[in-house]
């Protein structure tokens, strides 16, 4: 989706139409979860601290996110995919990756299949949404990116090679902002410059993710689509009006999001053995702190508990005085179900 939780916010409210609009934080604090693209114009992007955004974009208009909601019409649209196909594998409320070799509308073209399930977004929900083809999960998501807002991308088998080569490292999905500046003090400015290096040498320098870059910028990418995707952690967090100081305070602010945190992993019907304090100071910089048991964390109480263990055993007189954020997130989580993939033939479909 195109901007999703901004365009959900400018289509609710009609006089946000053509605004800058920020999702979430405020003029004095907080952190900007999405912008829409009048405010990108600026340079305003997600995750920026407010303070910046309001700095960049004077006239940008600050709004209190509606999850609840924008869950609402991640649903509408989970109801277009499935009208197209059951394999499809979520990747957050506005993003997902579709297997459409087999479709339910016996549609032997997946650029028309993408077509039509961009019209049938608009037409349920009004917002506009990008779609990127091709022959594997990794080269997808890239061209999902290529040609936003309400844009189509197609990169064909026999366009996969120029494509990578031509792309710059920061396209690559999966290199971080860290590990494309290590890139290019290495002279790896774009895919081809990557696609020059051993696997070898790629791991001495990357570890285990140097195999991955080597097999992606060559367009390997094995891996299904997964409708029973198992999640990995589940969490909440939350930023505060003002700094907070005292320990006491800090407590009183981690147990609503302890509570929410309990209700989200009795939901998911997920309950996991570790749990991670996230600690975000005034000047951005954060921390974590983690505790894992041999038993499922699967009640209030015991969130609480090792949270409040964590938060003491934290040494603040070496971290900047003034706590902006906290976090908690469950993890570690024990699955009673195995998912059996079955073998089966390849299947072709054309673009």
């Amino acid at each position: 989706m195109d901007a999703f939780y901004a365009s959900v916010e400018q289509r609710d409210n009609p006089e946000l139409k053509g605004k800058p609009v920020a999702v979430g934080g405020s003029r004095e604090r907080g952190v900007v979860a999405a912008a829409s693209y009048e405010a990108r114009k600026y340079g305003v992007r997600s995750a920026m601290p407010s303070t910046l955004a309001y700095h960049k974009c004077p006239d940008i208009v600050f709004v209190k996110p509606r999850f609840d909601r924008y869950k609402e019409v991640s649903n509408q649209i989970h109801e277009v995919f499935q009208s197209y196909t059951d394999l499809f594998e979520p990747l957050s409320l506005d993003e997902a990756y579709l297997d459409v070799t087999q479709n339910k509308k016996g549609i032997s073209s997946a650029t028309l299949i993408a077509k039509a399930i961009r019209t049938d977004i608009k037409e349920a929900t009004g917002l506009t949404a990008s779609a990127g083809i091709s022959i594997n999960k990794f080269i997808a998501k890239i061209a999902s990116d290529y040609n936003k807002p309400d844009g189509l991308t197609l990169v064909g088998p026999e366009k996969i090679q120029i494509f990578l080569e031509q792309l710059s490292i920061e396209k690559f999905f999966g290199v971080g902002k860290v590990t494309a500046q290590k890139m290019k003090d290495l002279g790896i400015h774009n895919g081809a410059d990557l696609k020059s290096w051993t696997k070898d040498d790629l791991k001495r320098n990357f570890g285990k993710a140097g195999g991955f870059y080597y097999e992606i910028v060559r367009g390997n990418d094995e891996r299904p689509v997964n409708p029973n995707r198992v999640r990995k952690s589940l969490g909440a967090e939350n930023t505060f009006d003002y700094d907070l100081i005292e320990i006491v305070d800090m407590k009183l602010a981690l147990e609503p999001i302890a509570q929410t945190v309990m209700r989200r992993l009795e939901k998911s019907k997920s309950f996991g053995k570790t749990l991670t304090l996230k600690v975000k100071f005034k000047d951005f910089s954060q921390i974590t702190r983690s505790q894992s048991i041999p038993l499922e964390i699967n009640t209030l109480d015991k969130i609480i508990e090792i949270t409040f263990s964590l938060l003491e055993q934290i040494k603040w007189d070496q971290f900047p005085s003034g706590v902006r954020l906290l976090g908690i997130t469950c993890s570690n989580f024990e699955h009673k179900e195995e998912i059996i993939l079955k073998e089966g033939h390849q299947l072709t479909l054309d673009f």
